[in-house]
């Protein structure tokens, strides 16, 4: 089974990627988790639910891009074509971890991070049992069609489910929604930038690192604090040194205090 997935998701790569000519911006961040832990700790108490990391920081990033919503945007045919809502993706391991899912959690600008935890335990076990219907579809396309046929196919999606927004060959219109997250942690990986995937259109992927113990500044003295990489790989086209700027401020704020992503009517708007 694991190889034959890892065939399939090879066979969509060669299909999917060109020599890359498009403008793409990369950038970083560390930022310091000792409060987002102790959130984490105090709500996982509180309601039971596994929240992690990536659940604070998905929460954050819709906060983040709410309020900069030129960014929140797609490219069809040259022209901007802008998302109405925050929704936002999140990588998922299935099949013991040698194929991935996207989950995408809907209006995510208004959800805890409890809600955002739910939705992706929920979408990650439909996913892992074979009940995702679009992820067993865009499987099955993959499997059985020729080769030569998968970039011309991939092509149509691009304008159909990434662009219009329509569901067709098994994926649902804007699958990865306006940004995309991957836990590159979870690998043992302190930080990655994550390769876009054209058919998609999504102007924003986010990695986010291990935690890990390093000396920091505070103040006048030098502690030791758990922090996280957050890498992006943005498209230039729609995202500029700006406007990452205002997504990194918003997100290092919510990050160092993170019970306010428990009262969304309080964060940033537009």
């Amino acid at each position: 089974m694991s190889g034959r997935r890892d065939a399939l998701r090879r066979r969509v790569a060669v299909a999917t990627w060109r020599p890359s000519r498009d403008g793409r911006i990369y950038t970083r961040m560390a930022v310091d988790v000792t409060a987002a832990l102790a959130y984490i700790d105090d709500v996982r108490r509180s309601t039971g639910e596994r929240v992690t990391v990536t659940h604070v920081v998905g929460a954050a990033l819709g906060r983040a891009i709410r309020g900069v919503p030129e960014v929140r945007a797609r490219v069809l045919f040259g022209r901007i074509l802008r998302h109405e809502t925050c929704d936002i993706a999140f990588a998922v391991d299935i099949d013991g971890g040698t194929d991935l899912a996207p989950i995408k959690v809907r209006d995510i600008d208004t959800k805890t991070p409890v809600e955002v935890a739910r939705e992706l335990d929920f979408g990650a076990a439909r996913a892992r049992a074979g009940q995702d219907p679009h992820h067993s579809r865009s499987a099955w396309y993959v499997r059985v069609a020729p080769p030569w046929t998968l970039r011309p196919l991939l092509g149509a999606a691009s304008i159909l489910v990434g662009g219009l927004g329509v569901a067709a060959f098994g994926q649902p219109g804007f699958p990865l929604g306006a940004a995309f997250v991957s836990n590159v942690g979870s690998l043992g990986l302190d930080e990655g930038y994550l390769a876009p995937v054209p058919f998609a259109r999504v102007p924003l992927y986010i990695s986010i690192g291990a935690v890990r113990q390093e000396a920091v500044a505070v103040g006048r003295d030098v502690l030791v604090r758990p922090q996280v990489v957050i890498g992006a790989t943005a498209d230039h086209r729609l995202v500029d040194g700006a406007h990452a700027g205002r997504i990194a401020t918003v997100l290092r704020e919510l990050l160092l205090d993170p019970y306010r992503l428990d009262k969304p009517s309080a964060l940033p708007s537009p």
